[in-house]
């Protein structure tokens, strides 16, 4: 039996040797893209908190005032900002109502703040000019075309993951009197002994919290990815794609304008819920086969819990969807956790304390390509030292 043991203990530094092998280089090939999705994402941690604190057209005090209908506000948009097609109106009581005005082609995007009970315009804004909105952009392209640059970020991605997990295998404690070691850093120590500390321990405190940012951003990343996250959380069931939702244009019940439609049924909405305290977001059809959409979203810090409405824009009659961005009662569980995606990856699920958590995970997450490198190059000076003395 004792010469059993030899082989077997080979066999597992063997496989720790090739791990710890790709863990370095894989490590140097994406290093730079885990160090900029790291700054990047500490950057857009408290995007909503910074934007409140220093944008103060964001707010208006509420009144006991009627509100301005959506599309009363959407033509005061349009003569502010003209020849654009408005994407939807954002109402949320003590928040100014926010006239978005989104395309593809041509490209572009804006948003108009107007007083919803004075009609009067208080900022109209590029986002593409907006700080966060160019470093988002960073964080999903490298500002490069999203075809080319959202691919080489999730790949950094996907590849960090591999890292987090090879990390563990190498870190983990072969005895008792080891782990004693490895669950603290040694700020006493000398300066590589310290290095060596933040990134085997704080690499191993982190992994729990940033592996969901990871693969949340991967979902977003890799459609392929996505739709095996839905098919693993539903039980074998296929991600049903979004699509339009269209009104019935052969019906005799036409109203004389598809924005009235709008205007009526945003009006009983808040009628139902007078004490309401979440958002609505108004979507005016640009044409007669588009359906009216309101999205009514209880708790406006996150987006999953929104439930989606869509109306035939002619009769009023409301129109089911077969897709998650429906009704919010009818999502199954595997479509709360897609939904869910966009929340958990910025840390808004936990409320301030999941972005805190968020905020730090990504700041380690950033240290972790640096302070991988100086052990390397420390190891390698080492080697290169040894061979010099022979």
């Amino acid at each position: 039996m004792m010469g059993l043991k030899k082989p077997i203990q080979k066999k597992t530094n063997r496989f720790k040797y090739w791990i710890g092998r790709l863990h370095l280089w894989l490590g140097l090939i994406s290093g730079l893209f885990v160090f900029f999705l790291g700054i990047t994402g500490c950057i857009l941690a408290f995007e909503r908190e910074i934007e409140d604190a220093v944008q103060s057209y964001r707010f208006t005090s509420e009144q006991n005032k009627p509100l301005l209908p959506p599309t009363q506000l959407k033509a005061i948009a349009d003569q502010a900002l003209p020849n654009k097609k408005a994407h939807s109106i954002n109402y949320q009581p003590g928040r100014t109502t926010q006239v978005v005005y989104y395309h593809d082609a041509p490209a572009y995007y804006y948003i108009v703040f107007v007083n919803q009970y004075t009609g009067k315009v208080l900022k109209v804004k590029n986002m593409d000019e907006d700080f966060f909105r160019i470093v988002i952009m960073g964080h999903y392209y490298l500002w490069l075309p999203p075809e080319i640059g959202q691919p080489i970020l999730t790949t950094a991605t996907m590849i960090f993951v591999f890292l987090l997990i090879s990390g563990l295998i190498l870190w983990w404690p072969k005895s008792k009197a080891a782990r004693k070691q490895r669950f603290s850093v040694r700020l006493k120590s000398k300066w590589r002994r310290l290095n060596y500390d933040l990134h085997n321990v704080l690499g191993f405190y982190m992994t729990f919290i940033v592996i969901f940012i990871a693969l949340s951003g991967m979902v977003m990343g890799f459609q392929w990815f996505a739709k095996s996250v839905y098919w693993v959380s539903s039980g074998g069931k296929s991600m049903k794609v979004f699509e339009e939702t269209f009104s019935d244009t052969t019906s005799t019940a036409k109203l004389s304008l598809n924005a009235a439609a709008a205007d009526k049924l945003w009006a009983k909405f808040v009628k139902e819920d007078p004490t309401f305290t979440g958002s609505y977001d108004v979507h005016i059809p640009e044409n007669e086969k588009l359906a009216v959409e309101i999205a009514k979203n209880p708790d406006p810090t996150t987006y999953w819990k929104a439930d989606y409405r869509y109306f035939d824009q002619h009769t009023l009659k409301e129109i089911e969807v077969k897709h998650m961005y429906g009704k919010f009662s009818n999502a199954s569980i595997a479509d709360k956790i897609s939904r869910m995606n966009y929340d958990v990856h910025i840390g808004s699920i936990a409320g301030i304390p999941g972005k805190i958590m968020a905020f730090i995970a990504s700041l380690i997450a950033a240290s972790m390509p640096v302070t991988g490198i100086i052990i390397w190059l420390g190891r390698k000076n080492k080697k290169t030292k040894s061979l010099k003395s022979i």
